[in-house]
C-alpha cells in the first residue's frame, strides 16, 4: 500500500510521516476490509483556513473541523495491475492539537484517533445512523485498543 503523506502546515508538533502511515496502515489492516496491494491513500495536514475551506466547500459547513474524508469510489476501466486509489483524508493540526488539549487526552492519542477515523471513511465506514455509528466507532475503539491505545470515546466518571 501507498501511503502519500502531505505536510501542509506550519505546526511544528505533527506527527511524522512515519507515523502517519503506521496508524493509517493498522486502521487498513483493523477494518476487515480488503485492499489492493497497490492501494493509494493520501493524507494531507493542514492548517485552519485550508481546513474550513474544504469543509466550506464540499460539505457546505463553513467552519474548521478536525478531519475530511474524500473517498475515491469505485474507477471503472483500469487495468487490474492500476493502482486502486483509496481516497484522501486531510487533518487539521491545530484542530486536533486544540481538541486533545480540551478532551484532556493526549496528542499522540487523538491523532491516531483521527487518522483511524479518516481511513475508515475511504474504506466505507460511515455515521450517518445510530447503527452506522456504533459499527464505526466499536471499530475505531477495537483498532486503537488492538494498539495500545485508549476507546476515544470512553467518558472520564
Amino acid at each position: 500500500m501507498v501511503i502519500d503523506v502531505q505536510i501542509a502546515c506550519h505546526e511544528s508538533d505533527v506527527p511524522s510521516a512515519r507515523q502517519i502511515r503506521s496508524w493509517v496502515t493498522r486502521a487498513v489492516a483493523g477494518s476487515g476490509r480488503k485492499i489492493a496491494a497497490n492501494a493509494e491513500i493520501s493524507v494531507r495536514l493542514v492548517d485552519r483556513e485550508e481546513i474550513r475551506l474544504l469543509n466550506r466547500d464540499y460539505r457546505q459547513l463553513d467552519k474548521t473541523t478536525n478531519v475530511l474524508s474524500f473517498p475515491a469510489g469505485e474507477i471503472s476501466g483500469l487495468p487490474a495491475e492500476a493502482a486502486q486509489l483509496l481516497g484522501d483524508v486531510v487533518v487539521c493540526a491545530a484542530v486536533v492539537r486544540d481538541e486533545a488539549t480540551t478532551q484532556g487526552k493526549s496528542e499522540d492519542e487523538h491523532w491516531a484517533h483521527m487518522l483511524v477515523h479518516g481511513t475508515l471513511h475511504l474504506l466505507g465506514y460511515d455515521h450517518e445512523t445510530a447503527a452506522e455509528a456504533a459499527e464505526m466507532e466499536a471499530l475505531e475503539a477495537s483498532i486503537l485498543a488492538a494498539n495500545g491505545l485508549t476507546d476515544p470515546y470512553l467518558t472520564s466518571p
